[in-house]
């Protein structure tokens, strides 16, 4: 993804700390993608997740980029985010939107969270930029239509109910549990060449 791109109209924002990124975050990206016509989905990988922090051990930041990376690599229309990265430091969406309004200034930023997120987003630093920089979205599962803060105005996408989560991965990883169809071989493929979550390099 270039620097700066001003040809750039409709762009989203899914951030996470992606440790590992999973086909549950591929399949959100895209359908999100597809239902609101964005140029690009951008998965925006955290530097120092700050809700995270001290919960448990995260896996260096480069390394979380490099699986994001390989992730999308051939997913038209994803791309990585590295900003958080580079900006260093703790990770805020607030500051996230005001890197990317200046590197593609004739942008409409949609950003994508999950239930859980929305339900908290008024616990998120500065989370009155979010709202100002960029419309909310939300997203459903089939069956399960999210309560929040109606006070905001929120677009709700729904995608596909995969039971996937990043931390039953990780224990797969230490159990030998099978992993096919949960992360994609691209995205093993980074975990085998740098050793992560205990597997053999």
């Amino acid at each position: 993804m270039p620097e700066t791109d001003s040809s750039l109209r409709r762009v989203g924002l899914f951030g996470g700390t992606f440790d590992p990124p999973h086909v549950g975050h591929l399949v959100t990206a895209v359908n999100v993608r597809h239902a609101l016509d964005l140029d690009v989905v951008v998965m925006m990988v955290a530097n120092v997740p700050w809700q995270k922090e001290g919960s448990r051990a995260i896996t260096p930041a480069p390394a979380r980029l490099n699986m994001v990376e390989a992730a999308v690599r051939d997913v038209p229309g994803l791309v990585p985010g590295r900003q958080e990265i580079d900006h260093g430091g703790p990770s805020y969406t607030a500051d996230t939107l005001a890197v990317l309004g200046g590197q593609f200034p004739n942008a409409e930023f949609f950003t994508v969270i999950g239930d859980d997120a929305a339900a908290g987003l008024r616990t998120w630093t500065r989370w009155e930029e979010v709202v100002d920089r960029s419309r909310l979205v939300v997203v459903d599962r089939p069956g399960e239509h999210v309560d929040v803060d109606a006070d905001l105005d929120w677009i709700r996408v729904e995608v596909p109910r995969l039971e996937v989560s990043s931390t039953d991965l990780r224990a797969r990883f230490t159990d030998g549990r099978p992993l096919d169809y949960l992360v994609t071989t691209p995205v093993l493929d980074v975990i085998r060449a740098h050793g992560l979550y205990g597997v053999p390099g």
